[in-house]
């Protein structure tokens, strides 16, 4: 008997030591508790409701090409190079006459204008569409129209339709295509202006209608199109948006058509905005920032720098959800800058590195980072590293979505990680493997959620206030019919709250709101329906919140007339309380 209970508790100790102690070889960074207790919201920014313009923001990275009679002098007047202004707008800056100007088209001769070249580099660089100038503010029209004679093939020896054989390319190789039309037209009469301002006089107005039904009719497929500048009526505006809706159905209208009725924002030039934008946009990006037409004079120099800048402006607007239009200024004889090319070559060389990163990922609900940006790619998260940390760390806070694994992304290293709280926190290496902008892939054991940085933890008695930093706003631009009237608008205002349990709870708003306009309160999938003489007088509600997760809050218009209206609420604060709780009368509002 001794025996056996010295066998059977050896065995004990022996089982015991190894459910204590298991082999190093079985414990992996997979198998850690890492994800954060409470379930955090949807993390990717989700394209548009409609399904057209949700196509378009899949498009995500396009090229631009401002071309045309101004190409042919490349920045230079009489011997001279002309340093003010744009050089696709010479003709204004040089105050070139009409008749000198046409004496430009009669040598221009673009024999070197290859569209498979120019369809084989958007494609290289990993580009998806293509967007062409139609019309510059010249009016010169490098279309075949028969609105006037002053277009490329009826007043230059090229005697063909450039844009015609670019299209058909496009389609070949499965690229999107698009137009640039200026509403300026010099030669339809319009003054030079510096501000590129000039109303559009009823007398234009066929000129317009009848290009934009030709652009519209005879190229195929239109995925976009882009108008620029002049100031015109809100009657106007809708006229022109309708040609092409009528038209090209499926095309997304840029917001230069004015007044409100385009289908995306166009942001100022280069521009990268701070946080995301709510709705669809797009940043309008040059090679150079001095010009986006053919300079002669222009220094191209640093070409690993300018690769540089261009793929962070790229990763910058991605990562907030816009797309990225990218310019090239082809020579007066069409062909491509070599330097423009090989910036091109450069830029789809790190997106081959990084397959994922950033063609067909999502934009993040986490925003800019001190180190970077941030997208998502089903359950691959990248971190994209504009500023390498001197502490060798990197931080990303608020990650509410299990880790399986970090590595610096083309490596098969692992990297060493942690999670801190609700942060996820790893050790970067001494250098970074890629030169131009280095990427971290974290891969997740599920769909991304983040805890937003700002959530509030409600306590047991479910009740908090809410002001200033615990308030997110979205983000939108309007505009009053011109370039220079367009202003930023708040859209949206957004709490996020944590619950341990379940509950009803009521929305109090603090502030001074639209009185006539209807306002859509929401507190997770539930919302009401309330007049803005209403919502800052009484409690909303009530509203039923689930334990263990992060329910966001939020205020909007109901029905807004387009998508950047100005919210038009003042919010000093938001107060939350157990559904009967008096704070204010409580309105229940429209279901």
């Amino acid at each position: 008997m001794r025996k056996v209970l010295g066998v059977m508790l050896a065995l004990l100790l022996a089982l015991g030591a190894a459910v204590a102690s298991p082999p190093a070889a079985v414990a992996t960074q997979a198998d850690r508790d890492d994800g954060p207790r409470t379930q955090g919201i949807p993390g990717e920014i989700e394209t548009s409701d409609d399904k057209d313009l949700a196509a378009w923001q899949r498009l995500q990275f396009g090229m631009f090409i401002h071309w045309g009679l101004f190409s042919e002098l490349g920045g230079v007047w009489k011997g001279k190079p002309v340093t003010k202004g744009y050089s696709e707008q010479i003709q204004m800056w040089a105050d070139i006459s009409e008749e000198e100007y046409l004496d430009v088209a009669q040598r221009f001769r673009p024999d070197r204008f290859d569209p498979k070249e120019i369809c084989s580099l958007a494609k290289r660089a990993g580009m998806r569409y293509v967007v062409i100038t139609s019309k510059h503010h010249d009016g010169f029209s490098m279309f075949d129209t028969d609105t006037t004679g002053y277009d490329v093939v009826d007043a230059t020896p090229y005697k063909k339709d450039p844009l015609k054989a670019l299209a058909d390319e496009c389609r070949g190789q499965g690229l999107k295509f698009g137009f640039y039309f200026s509403l300026v037209d010099w030669h339809q009469g319009h003054d030079f202006d510096g501000n590129n301002n000039n109303p559009i006089p009823a007398s234009m107005e066929p000129v317009i209608e009848g290009q934009l039904r030709e652009l519209m009719t005879n190229y195929g497929d239109i995925a976009e199109v882009w108008f620029d500048m002049s100031s015109p009526t809100a009657a106007q505006s809708r006229k022109f948006a309708g040609i092409v809706r009528e038209l090209q159905p499926r095309a997304a209208i840029n917001s230069r058509v004015w007044n409100n009725k385009g289908d995306f924002r166009t942001l100022g030039d280069n521009e990268i905005p701070a946080v995301a934008l709510d709705g669809a946009w797009q940043t309008p990006a040059s090679i150079y920032h001095e010009t986006w037409g053919y300079r002669s004079w222009q220094k191209r120099e640093d070409l690993p720098g300018k690769i540089k800048d261009l793929v962070g402006g790229l990763t910058g607007v991605r990562a907030r959800g816009g797309n990225y239009l990218l310019n090239i200024g082809p020579r007066g004889d069409g062909s491509v800058v070599e330097f423009e090319a090989d910036v091109l070559r450069g830029m789809g060389d790190w997106l081959d590195r990084h397959p994922g990163a950033v063609l067909g990922a999502s934009a993040t609900r986490f925003g800019g980072q001190p180190w970077g940006e941030v997208t998502v790619n089903d359950r691959d998260l990248f971190l994209h590293v504009t500023q390498w940390p001197k502490s060798g760390e990197l931080r990303l806070p608020g990650l509410a979505t299990s880790v399986r694994d970090v590595r610096e992304d083309g490596s098969k290293d692992r990297l060493d990680w942690r999670r801190d709280g609700d942060d996820l926190v790893v050790t970067l290496p001494e250098r970074p493997r890629d030169k131009v902008l280095p990427v971290v892939k974290a891969e997740l054991a599920g769909k991304l959620r983040i805890i937003p940085q700002h959530t509030v933890a409600l306590g047991p008695d479910h009740e908090a206030v809410l002001e200033g930093a615990d308030i997110e706003h979205g983000y939108s631009y309007a505009d009053d019919g011109s370039y220079s009237s367009t202003k930023r608008t708040t859209v949206r205002h957004t709490a996020h709250l944590s619950t341990e349990r379940a509950g009803r709870l009521s929305v109090a708003v603090r502030g001074e709101a639209r009185p006539e306009a209807l306002y859509r309160v929401q507190v997770g999938k539930h919302s009401r329906l309330v007049k803005g003489a209403d919502l800052t007088r009484g409690a909303v509600g009530p509203f039923s919140v689930r334990g263990g997760k992060v329910t966001p809050v939020t205020i909007t218009l109901a029905a807004p007339g387009h998508a950047g209206e100005e919210l038009g609420l003042r919010l000093d604060s938001l107060r939350v309380a157990p559904a009967g709780k008096p704070v204010g009368r409580e309105r229940p509002g429209i279901s």
